[in-house]
């Protein structure tokens, strides 16, 4: 394993759709359970903030369904955009926006496409990003394949993510995640910044 520190200047923690509609629904998670991985999310925030690392927030949110992807597909998401309670795309208290942080909407899975996340990284220098959040084979991995065509280093929180299954959290930990970035711990991401 890679012994690397995480200059907190040129860093960024970016937190994948931690809001109540998804992080708090109290839907079936693995293998972390939503409060195993709000108290992980939690932790690096709070480090990532007094180490003078940006905090970048993304949500996925919408107007009235209008502005989201509807492909033709086997199965259908579980929530349709009318039967969301008001509070959906609200963040956790954990994870709530703070001043200076940056907060993204997304209209789809991943963080760059359709937002200003690449500019707002650029405009502020960083070159690595540390990823959490839920889904770890939606939002997350997503988020990650683009971040790696945008040529970021990478650091995967991997028990500050989950899914819906173990088996789609572990085939994007063991398949894709070794290939684009870093795989470490919440403590060891804390450790990792300076």
């Amino acid at each position: 394993m890679k012994d690397v520190k995480l200059d907190p200047e040129k860093t960024a923690l970016v937190v994948i759709d931690m809001q109540k509609g998804i992080a708090s629904m109290g839907r079936q998670l693995a293998p972390y359970d939503g409060n195993t991985v709000t108290l992980n999310v939690a932790k690096l925030v709070q480090k990532c903030r007094q180490s003078g690392a940006t905090v970048v927030l993304v949500h996925v949110n919408s107007s009235q369904g209008k502005d989201m992807l509807k492909p033709l597909v086997d199965e259908e998401p579980q929530w349709s955009t009318a039967a969301r309670p008001p509070n959906w795309a609200d963040f956790i208290d954990e994870a709530s926006p703070k001043e200076g942080d940056v907060v993204i909407t997304k209209r789809q899975w991943g963080a760059f496409h359709g937002t200003e996340l690449d500019l707002q990284l650029r405009r502020r220098g960083i070159t690595t990003i540390i990823l959490c959040g839920i889904s770890t084979n939606i939002g997350v991995e997503t988020t990650a394949r683009e971040a790696y065509q945008h040529g970021y280093n990478q650091v995967f929180a991997s028990d500050a993510m989950t899914a819906m299954t173990k088996e789609e959290h572990d085939m994007t930990i063991k398949a894709i995640f070794p290939r684009i970035g870093l795989i470490r711990t919440t403590d060891q991401v804390l450790g990792m910044l300076q």
